[in-house]
């Protein structure tokens, strides 16, 4: 085998390689948009839950606090992020 075929050999198996890595990294980047989605759904039901337990006058006093606290801190970080992102809307708007 000549040196020009020993190349093309390597090169070939550095673009099977690269081909392979491309591909799954779509399949990883669509496995993990799938897993956003289902959190997505899933925290309508979350968010019904917490509610339902820190308004339930039956439920222990902690885990009315806990899901009190789990409510507000989201409610904090959303705020935090709709903040940043208005900030940044802006950043970029004045952005020459």
């Amino acid at each position: 085998m000549n040196h020009r075929s020993i190349y093309a050999t390597r090169r070939g198996g550095v673009r099977r390689a690269a081909r392979h890595c491309r591909s799954r990294e779509a399949m990883a980047a669509a496995c993990s948009s799938r897993a956003v989605a289902r959190l997505q759904q899933a925290s309508n039901a979350a968010v019904a839950t917490l509610l339902r337990v820190m308004t339930d006058r039956e439920a222990p006093a902690a885990s009315r606090v806990r899901a009190a606290d789990v409510v507000l801190q989201s409610a904090l970080r959303g705020m935090e992020i709709e903040d940043i992102e208005a900030r940044v809307s802006a950043l970029e708007r004045a952005a020459p």
